[in-house]
C-alpha cells in the first residue's frame, strides 16, 4: 500500500520555524505537566490510551492551552483568529505544520505530543494524525508508512537504556525519534536509521521541535545504511518485532519469518559495538514446542558479548493474535475477514510449532573476556523505572564476579544494598522460619530465598568485616566447621552479588 492518502508532512529543513513554534508551545504551558494540570489525572491517562472524549470535555474553554490541545492532540479545527493569538500562524502555514480547514479555521497536519524526558525535559514527539499512541481500539490507521508516537514499548526502552556519556549512539528503526531524542542528551553523535523515509522525516521534526541536536538520518533496513566497519558505543532499537503472517504494517511487522528479525538484530549488533559498549533492544521471541526458550535466546547472543535477557511477559498464540489484530483495528472489520486474518495467524504459528510468544528486554555489552556471561531469566514483576543505572550496575557485577575467584570473595568487604528488607515465612509461634526472603525495594525489586546462614551473612555486611571473618563468626555461633562453611557459602555470595543484594565494599 502506498502512502498517498497520508497527510503531507511539514518541511523538516526549517529549524527557525520549529524553534518559534516550540517557544510558543512552551509559553502556553503546552507541556506534560501543563497537560496534567489542565486535564486532570483521569483525562490525561485516557489520552495516553488514545481515548479523547475526557480531554474534549476538559478543553471546552478558550485558553491558549485548550486551543493547542484541541489543535495538536485532538485534531479538531480551531479558529484562525484565535490560533493567531498563540502561534506564528503564517510561518506554520508556510512550513506545513498547519493547513486551512474550512471557513476561517486551521487544522494540524501532524500530532504534536508533549513528552517529559527522564530528567523532566520539555520535549515534543511528532507522529501521524491519530497515531500518537496505541489503544484498545487500534491506532486508527493501516497505512503502510504510518509513523506512531509515544507508546509503552518506547518509554520502556528509554527507561532501561544505560545513560552514560558516549561518543556515538545508533537508534536502529527510529520511528518518531524518541530514542534518538534521549540519546542526544548523552551522546556526542547520534545516528538514526529507518526503512521508512516518512519516519526519518518525522524524526527530524521531533528533534527540531524539541530543541535537540540534529541526528545523522539514514534510510535502509537494519544495519544496511551503516558504513563498513562503523561502530558505536550505544545501540538501541525498538524494532518492528511483531511475529505475524506477512508484513502489513511497517511500524510493527518486521517482514521476516517468525522471530528472525529480532534474532538478526541481536546477532549482527555485536560487530557494531565498541569495546564496553551496550546494545539494548525490545523483542518478541517464539516458544517452540520441544525447545527450551532460554536456549533459543542464548543462541542469539553474538560472540564477545555479555548478555542479560529478561522475559517480562508470555502470551499464548491466541492472546497474541488477538492483541495485534486489535492493534490494527481488524476487530472493527467484517467478521468473516477478521476470522480469516485470525486463522492465518494461527496457521503460521502451527506451521512453526509455536505455542506461545515471549516479550522482553535484551541487553548486550561488548567485552574482551574469553568467558562472556549470558543470563536469561523470567521476571514478570513490577520494577522501578528508569532502570538504566541498574542495567549498568548488573554488567559491572558480572565483570567483578568473573575477575574474582572464591578466595578473593572471602577477602572482600561487602555492603548490603540500600532498601533491602528481610522477610521471614513460617507458622506463627514456630521457633525457626520455614524460609527467609531478602527483598529489594529499588531497581528490579527482586526477591530471593536464603538459608539462615545467608540471611545472617547479609545482615552483617556493612563493609567493616571481610566475608571470611563474618563466616567464621557465624560458624562459631551455629557450631559449624568454619572450613566447611567457607567452602559452601561463596556460591550463595555470588548469587547475592549478581542479583544486586550485596555490593563489594572496596
Amino acid at each position: 500500500m502506498s502512502d498517498s492518502s497520508l497527510t503531507a508532512l511539514p518541511v523538516a529543513d526549517r529549524p527557525d520555524v520549529a524553534a518559534r513554534l516550540r517557544d510558543a508551545l512552551l509559553a502556553a504551558s503546552f507541556t506534560a505537566d501543563g497537560l496534567l494540570d489542565l486535564l486532570g489525572a483521569p483525562a490525561y491517562a485516557a489520552l495516553a490510551r488514545s481515548e479523547t472524549v475526557p480531554a474534549l470535555r476538559a478543553t471546552r474553554g478558550d485558553t491558549p492551552l485548550e486551543l493547542l490541545v484541541r489543535l495538536f492532540l485532538l485534531q479538531q479545527p480551531v479558529s484562525h483568529a484565535r490560533v493567531a493569538d498563540v502561534l506564528p500562524v503564517g510561518e506554520c502555514l508556510e512550513a506545513g505544520w498547519l493547513v486551512r480547514a474550512g471557513q476561517g479555521e486551521l487544522a494540524a497536519t501532524v500530532d504534536v505530543r508533549p513528552y517529559g524526558g527522564l530528567d523532566g525535559e520539555d520535549w515534543f514527539i511528532v507522529s501521524d494524525l491519530g497515531c500518537a499512541v496505541g489503544g484498545a481500539g487500534g491506532i486508527g490507521s493501516r497505512e503502510e508508512g504510518v509513523v506512531l508516537g509515544v507508546g509503552g514499548a518506547s518509554t520502556t526502552l528509554a527507561g532501561i537504556t544505560v545513560r552514560t556519556p558516549v561518543g556515538s549512539a545508533l537508534d536502529l528503526g527510529t520511528g518518531s525519534g524518541i530514542q534518538a531524542l534521549h540519546a542526544g542528551r548523552h551522546a556526542t553523535r547520534v545516528t538514526a536509521t529507518d526503512v521508512n523515509p516518512r519516519a526519518l522525516h518525522i524524526t527530524a521534526l521531533t528533534l527540531a521541535l524539541s530543541g535537540a541536536p540534529a541526528a545523522d538520518l539514514r534510510q535502509g533496513s537494519l544495519f544496511e545504511p551503516l558504513r563498513e566497519g562503523e561502530t558505536f558505543d550505544l545501540i538501541v532499537s525498538n524494532p518492528p518485532f511483531v511475529i505475524s503472517p506477512g508484513a502489513r504494517l511497517t511500524y510493527r511487522d518486521g517482514g521476516m519469518g517468525g522471530d528472525d528479525l529480532c534474532r538478526t538484530i541481536v546477532q549482527q549488533s555485536g560487530e557494531r559495538l565498541n569495546e564496553g559498549g551496550f546494545a539494548q533492544f525490545l523483542a518478541n521471541w517464539q516458544h517452540v514446542e520441544g525447545e527450551d526458550w532460554q536456549d533459543r535466546l542464548r543462541s542469539w547472543v553474538p560472540r564477545g558479548c555479555d548478555a542479560w535477557i529478561v522475559q517480562r511477559e508470555v502470551q499464548d498464540v491466541t492472546q497474541y493474535a488477538e492483541l495485534w489484530l486489535r492493534d490494527a483495528g481488524d476487530h472493527r472489520d467484517d467478521p468473516a475477514e477478521y476470522q480469516a486474518r485470525y486463522d492465518a495467524w494461527l496457521d503460521e504459528f502451527e506451521a512453526r510449532k509455536v505455542k506461545a510468544v515471549g516479550f522482553g528486554w535484551i541487553t548486550l555489552r561488548r567485552t574482551d573476556s574469553a568467558e562472556p556471561v549470558v543470563t536469561v531469566e523470567e521476571w514478570p514483576h513490577p520494577v522501578e523505572q528508569p532502570l538504566g543505572d541498574t542495567v549498568r550496575a548488573h554488567f559491572g557485577r558480572l565483570a567483578y564476579l568473573r575477575e574474582n575467584d572464591d578466595a578473593a570473595l572471602l577477602d572482600e568487604y561487602f555492603r548490603l544494598a540500600q532498601e533491602v528488607v528481610q522477610e521471614q515465612v513460617g507458622l506463627p509461634g514456630a521457633e525457626d522460619p520455614e524460609h527467609v526472603v531478602l527483598r529489594q525495594h529499588r531497581g528490579m525489586r527482586r526477591a530471593t530465598t536464603v538459608d539462615t546462614v545467608g540471611a545472617g551473612f547479609a545482615g552483617v555486611c556493612d563493609g567493616t568485616l571481610s566475608a571470611g571473618r563474618i563466616l567464621d563468626a557465624i560458624a562459631q555461633l551455629v557450631g559449624e566447621d568454619p572450613v566447611l562453611l567457607r567452602d559452601r557459602t561463596p556460591a550463595q555470595i555470588r548469587l547475592l552479588v549478581e542479583q544486586g543484594f550485596l555490593e563489594p565494599g572496596n
